[in-house]
C-alpha cells in the first residue's frame, strides 16, 4: 500500500519589503530546512520608502530587491498589492488576501505583531488573520474567485520592531525559535534591500540595518533565556482555525523551538468568579 505524505506549507505575511527579513526569515529558513514548502508576501511595494527616487523606480527597485531575497531562501515570492501607507482593513484587500491563502493553503501563517509602531504592520495582521479566517467560507467571494479551502491553518505573530507596542511597552513572545543556525542566510537576505537601507539611514538614522536585524535577535535570545540569537512569536487562538493544541511550529522546528512554560500558564488564567 502506498502511503502518501502532505507537505508542511509556510507562508510569511509582511507589510514592507524587508520586513520579513527582520523578522520572521530565521523561523522560516529553518522550517525550510525541515522539509516545508515556503511562501513569501509583502502586501506594499515600497513606494515610499525613498528620499531619492520616484514611485516607478523604487518600486521597481524593491520588488527586484523582495525577488532576490526570497531567491536565496527558496521561497515563492508573491506580488505586492498596494502602495505604502494604503494598507486598510477594507474589503477589497482582504478579498485580495484571502484569495491567496486559498491558493496557498499554509499549514503556518507567520504575520505581524497585532500592537506595533507603524498602521501598515498592524492592518496587514489584521487583514492576514480575517483573511485565514473566512478560508473556508464559500459563500465569502475572494477576488480574483478561488474555491474555499477548510483545511488547518495556525497562525503566529512575529514581534513588532524595537520589542515594543506603540505605546512604548515591552512584547514578550510564548515562543522563540533559534535562528543562529540560518542567520548567515538571512543576513544575505536582509542584505538585497539596498534601498532600504538608505531609507533607513535617512528617514530614522539606524545606521547599518543589518547589524540593528542582529541586535534585535539578540535582545530576543535573551528574552528567551536558552538561545543566544531568536526570533519571537505569539501563537494566534486557534478558534476557527486549527484544534485547540495545533502547534506545527514547535512539532516542526522540534529542539530549536522553545516555548516558554511561564507565557502558557499565564493564558490558562482562568476568569475570577467575583
Amino acid at each position: 500500500m502506498t502511503v502518501t505524505t502532505t507537505k508542511l506549507v509556510a507562508m510569511a505575511i509582511a507589510a514592507h519589503p524587508d520586513d520579513i527579513e527582520f523578522t520572521m526569515a530565521g523561523t522560516l529558513l529553518l522550517l525550510k530546512q525541515a522539509g516545508a514548502e515556503i511562501h513569501m508576501w509583502n502586501l506594499a511595494n515600497g513606494s515610499c520608502g525613498t528620499a531619492v527616487h520616484d514611485a516607478t523606480e523604487i518600486v521597481r527597485l524593491r520588488a527586484a530587491e523582495a525577488v532576490a531575497s526570497a531567491q536565496i531562501a527558496g521561497a515563492v515570492c508573491h506580488p505586492p498589492i498596494a502602495d505604502d501607507l494604503c494598507i486598510y482593513y477594507e474589503p477589497g484587500l482582504l478579498a485580495r488576501v484571502a484569495a491567496v491563502i486559498r491558493e496557498v493553503k499554509p499549514d503556518i501563517l507567520l504575520i505581524p505583531s497585532p500592537q506595533d509602531y507603524m498602521e501598515d504592520h498592524a492592518n496587514t495582521c489584521r487583514l492576514a488573520v480575517t483573511a485565514a479566517f473566512a478560508r473556508g467560507m464559500r459563500n465569502y467571494a475572494t477576488q480574483p474567485p478561488v474555491e474555499a479551502w477548510g483545511g488547518d491553518v495556525v497562525l503566529y505573530h512575529a514581534m513588532p520592531h524595537g520589542l515594543r507596542d506603540g505605546l512604548r511597552r515591552l512584547i514578550h513572545p510564548g515562543h522563540f525559535v533559534d535562528i543562529a543556525p540560518v542567520l548567515d542566510i538571512k543576513r544575505e537576505m536582509l542584505g538585497q534591500h539596498h534601498t532600504q537601507k538608505d531609507w533607513l539611514d535617512f528617514s530614522q538614522g539606524m545606521g547599518s540595518y543589518v547589524l540593528e536585524m542582529e541586535q534585535m535577535a539578540r535582545d530576543v535570545g535573551r528574552m528567551s533565556g536558552q538561545y543566544l540569537l531568536a526570533e519571537g512569536w505569539r501563537r494566534h487562538s486557534t478558534l476557527g482555525f486549527a484544534p485547540l493544541d495545533a502547534d506545527p511550529l514547535r512539532q516542526a522546528l522540534g529542539a530549536h523551538c522553545w516555548v516558554d512554560p511561564a507565557y502558557e500558564r499565564s493564558l490558562d488564567e482562568k476568569p475570577s468568579s467575583t
